[in-house]
């Protein structure tokens, strides 16, 4: 016996490693849990999650599994470069050299170990360990072209570019398709303003070995734009958004363009875009006042100054641009008081006394004033470029790939709903099949339900009309029988109301499931799905003052029919947990973590309880407490873990 459970963990690991080969992290994470629970003492399986989890950018998940391997086999160096390169990026750069000093005393001369190790010292403000650890990398393997890059970012943090650029050039003459040196080489010309012509020649390079690499075309924009290339510089910034339609810094810079060239409704538009990604930009809400008031749009103009006064209250160009609002608007008083104001900024900003402004300001404004006060807000009318410094340290330990990283897609940071008794869900790779409820098997068991029933948080909308008929059919013939039966029973009544829920009829499906329950008081079911149906009637009611008595009756009514559902059902995780989402959509995470944490304590692999609990320790402040509930999110299949994981940092 034990022997075939040995055979069946490590044919589930290689599975799961077949997984990871074609980067399908998450379905491999999934394989590696059930050899964990068939063998929790066996170290593999935490080594290759470990691993799994650092492609998804989960590194204190990565951490805790590498440590565990660690744990069971102390001589398994993958474990202690697993754990070093994720404390690496969580910060912890003191543990991580110890790691990596551990790996290689297990693997000497290991390339990328030495690599790592070298790039950890130097981010601990090491230099001198970290040129003599990049020295003894590069003695060990002279054609090694990521080291020559790796000491050529250190040349550059100590100052010598002429020495960076000799590592870069080496590197590239060891491997011509090294990208991140052509990308190094142009970033230190775009810093040194030098030699663009060349450093444009180094952009159109990286984009022929990473053509959809949205952040080089970005750069190439800028060089095109120094170099007069105005409608390449336009197309650069178009291309860039087909790749990435969010990038905010693609935006920005091309609303520039076109405001530069009158094409004010566009430019308006592209900051308007910026300003939804980041509401409190000021340099977007600057520019776009700009272009308001070059379109008489007084009022939206003055809406943006003001919101940039707000957040940067000592921006002179901010306060001169309100004077010219003002004055255009006919508002002399506010304009000559903004006007001054403006003046005495900059005279603040030159180091003048505040007595010593008082009377400059009191006596006139000179041309020279407005140069200065102007002067101070170009910088919000300047191309933005992106960094690509760090670049050489992500491509060491994993080459990422598009499939598995999920934590890069863009999707909503927001609550996992609540869950629902449904006839319908859609299954994934991850969730082939919904949670097993044994009060759910029970009502199936009497196959007194059209249809088999589910629990889910993911139900999906019926689509085919076909389909629509079919329930509504199915609701009157339902309805008729409970209206002919001399006294309807509390399964036909929940029948009723399931198929109401179906067709989306709210208010019907809690008169129906009211009705069960009072035939039937211990009916669980009904108590849970009426407190569901509750918790959604407030979200169809308009919003008006008359209506929030009521949408807070309900509310408070939903919540006792899950406490109510829960004292019937002991182990039904689902109650707490949806109270927790209705606490936390109400603003009360506090109280949302601890029906989160009711619910993880009856069912400890409800992936969504932890990741909502996660989502609540996040909004209270408490990043360390939200950031470990989410990696265990992660690990039982929650695909938005890894993306909020990457957004945290």
């Amino acid at each position: 016996m034990g022997a075939r459970a040995q055979v069946n963990t490590d044919q589930v690991i290689r599975i799961g490693q077949n997984a990871m080969y074609f980067e399908d992290y998450l379905v491999a994470i999934q394989y590696f849990n059930l050899a964990i629970a068939s063998r929790p003492d066996y170290a593999q399986p935490y080594f290759y999650r470990a691993i799994a989890k650092i492609n998804l950018d989960d590194y204190q998940g990565a951490e805790t599994d590498a440590s565990t391997a660690i744990r069971h086999n102390p001589f398994i160096a993958g474990a202690y470069e697993v754990r070093g390169v994720s404390r690496q990026n969580m910060g912890n750069l003191k543990g991580a050299v110890e790691d990596y000093d551990h790996a290689l005393r297990l693997l000497p001369r290991n390339r990328n170990l030495m690599f790592n190790r070298s790039l950890a010292l130097q981010d601990m403000g090491d230099t001198v360990a970290a040129r003599e650890s990049f020295n003894e990398l590069l003695d060990a393997h002279p054609g090694y072209d990521s080291g020559y890059l790796g000491r050529a970012h250190l040349n550059l943090e100590e100052g010598d570019t002429l020495a960076a650029i000799a590592d870069i050039d080496k590197a590239l003459e060891i491997n011509p398709s090294q990208c991140n040196a052509y990308i190094m080489r142009a970033d230190i010309a775009i810093n040194r303003d030098q030699d663009l012509p060349r450093a444009l020649a180094d952009m159109d390079q990286a984009i022929k070995l990473q053509p959809r690499n949205p952040g080089l075309y970005i750069n190439r924009a800028f060089l095109r734009y120094r170099t007069d290339d105005f409608y390449g510089a336009s197309a650069d910034y178009d291309y860039a958004l087909l790749l990435d339609p969010l990038n905010d810094v693609a935006l920005f810079n091309r609303g520039l363009l076109r405001a530069e060239v009158r094409d004010n409704d566009r430019a308006i538009k592209d900051f308007t875009q910026v300003l939804s990604l980041r509401p409190d930009d000021p340099r977007a809400l600057y520019n776009r006042a700009l272009l308001y008031r070059e379109t008489g749009q007084m009022d939206r103009a003055l809406a943006d100054i003001n919101r940039v006064i707000d957040l940067q209250p000592e921006l002179p160009g901010a306060m001169y641009m309100r004077y010219e609002i003002h004055r255009d608007m006919g508002q002399l008083r506010q304009a000559e008081r903004d006007y001054y104001q403006a003046v005495a900024m900059s005279k603040r900003l030159s180091g003048m006394s505040q007595e010593e402004i008082d009377k400059a300001v009191a006596a006139h404004a000179t041309p020279e004033d407005e140069a200065r006060v102007k002067e101070t807000a170009a910088r919000f009318s300047t191309l933005l470029t992106l960094d690509h410094s760090d670049e050489p340290l992500e491509r060491d330990f994993n080459e990422k790939g598009l499939r598995g990283q999920v934590q890069d897609r863009t999707v909503g940071v927001e609550l996992e709903p609540m869950f629902s008794l449904c006839y319908y869900f859609s299954p994934t790779e991850l969730k082939p099949s919904t949670y097993s409820v044994k009060e759910i098997d029970r009502v199936n068991a009497t196959h007194m339900l059209p249809q088999i029933l589910m629990i889910s948080n993911a139900s999906p909308t019926l689509s085919e009309q076909s389909l629509i008929d079919l329930h509504f059919d199915k609701l009157k013939e339902i309805q008729r029988h409970n209206e002919e039966a001399a006294s309807p029973r509390a399964i036909d009544l929940f029948a009723q109301a399931m198929e109401q829920i179906t067709l989306r009829d709210y208010v019907g499906a809690e008169t129906s499931l009211t009705r069960a329950i009072e035939i039937t008081p211990d009916f669980a079911l009904a108590w849970f799905q009426r407190g569901v149906v509750r918790a959604m009637i407030p979200s169809t009611l308009a919003e008006s003052s008359t209506l929030a008595d009521q949408r807070q009756l309900y509310i408070r009514q939903a919540l006792s029919d899950l406490d109510e559902a829960l004292g019937l059902a002991p182990t039904l995780a689902f109650a707490p947990y949806n109270k927790g989402v209705i606490y936390a959509q109400l603003g009360d995470y506090t109280s949302a973590l601890k029906a989160f944490s009711d619910a993880i304590a009856i069912d400890p692999k409800l992936g969504e309880a932890w990741y909502n609990r996660g989502y609540a320790y996040l909004k209270l402040g408490n990043r360390e407490a939200g950031t470990a509930d989410i990696s265990q999110a992660g690990e039982l299949g929650i695909v938005p873990s890894y993306y909020l994981l990457k957004r945290m940092r």
